[in-house]
């Protein structure tokens, strides 16, 4: 169902909801279109291939790193954007999901970016916007968070280009993770075998090895000879019940320091999607040092994102 959303019956990229069953070349297609991004060429940063088109930033759920990026990401791509209060909207007067993207379409908007606490919602949207509206998933409950990945995915391939060759440690609440699904579907796609996910036993998902991931329990085992690690918040906000003792313990054990990070490759990236939780998940001096690439992800999110949006409403110029 989600690539027959996704993409058109030319190939080209519709809409743009998950990283499940998206084609290889289409996903290299979109980090190629990111790197003549990433490299600048305009001295004013402006590339008007979206001029003329409306953008609206429709989120409901909180959010800084990726509202933000997407916005500058349609400004430098020429476009009006407008970001939608939705807590300030009709919605909170009773308007149904449906009803708020029926009265945005009449206005003539061309793409929707949604944020959305509810898994499916960037689905439910595309399957009733109207012909030539596009929607972008910025992230819906525990599903999928598409661009996030493909700025991973960027990342990873600017320091190791042969994903093919590379062991990826996912470490932390991967139960809760839209995050952790859309990286592993990525580099899946992109040829990787050795991805694991380490976590305590109530984070991990059921099920999740069936997508061809290992898991580990431990910390130590689970990032022996790894390339890349790729660190999660624990999402206290999704969490029904004692998933954890606490944080302390947390990071006791499964809480990413100096001294673990000295026993890893020396040329290991150290990743992390944001917000940090300094001390939880990882030590403040780690997050920033020298194996960290966590601000060059959020570097690389205009870039990527520019990409997707110039390549479903633009012609990819």
């Amino acid at each position: 169902m989600s690539t027959g959303l996704q993409i058109g019956r030319d190939g080209r990229l519709r809409h743009l909801l998950t990283m499940e069953g998206l084609p290889r070349p289409l996903l290299v297609e979109i980090l190629d279109q990111a790197e003549r991004y990433a490299d600048g060429g305009h001295g004013d940063k402006k590339w008007p291939v979206l001029h003329g088109k409306t953008v609206v930033n429709l989120f409901f759920e909180a959010s800084t790193r990726t509202r933000t990026t997407f916005e500058l990401a349609a400004k430098r791509l020429a476009a009006d954007v407008v970001n939608l209060q939705v807590s300030a909207s009709s919605t909170s007067k009773g308007e149904t999901l449906l009803d708020t993207l029926k009265t945005l379409e009449a206005m003539q908007v061309d793409m929707f970016v949604i944020r959305h606490e509810a898994s499916g919602a960037a689905h439910f949207f595309a399957q009733h916007a109207a012909p030539g509206v596009a929607i972008l998933n910025a992230g819906d409950g525990r599903h999928a968070h598409p661009t996030q990945a493909l700025l991973d995915l960027f990342t990873i391939r600017r320091h190791k280009p042969d994903f093919s060759k590379l062991s990826v440690a996912i470490v932390g609440d991967a139960l809760h993770s839209r995050v952790a699904r859309s990286d592993i579907h990525g580099l899946r796609t992109l040829g990787t075998r050795d991805i694991r996910v380490v976590a305590p036993r109530p984070l991990v998902p059921v099920g999740i090895e069936q997508l061809g991931v290992k898991v580990f329990h431990q910390l130590e085992p689970g990032l022996d000879g790894v390339d890349v690690v790729i660190l999660l918040r624990l999402q206290k906000e999704r969490m029904l019940g004692a998933f954890l003792p606490s944080t302390g313990e947390f990071h006791r054990d499964f809480g990413l320091s100096r001294e673990r990070l000295a026993g890893l490759k020396p040329d290991v990236l150290i990743m992390h999607p944001g917000p940090i939780n300094r001390g939880v998940e990882i030590e403040g001096d780690v997050a920033y040092g020298e194996r960290s690439v966590i601000l060059e992800q959020v570097a690389h999110g205009v870039a990527v994102r520019m990409a997707v949006m110039a390549m479903i409403l633009g012609d990819g110029a």
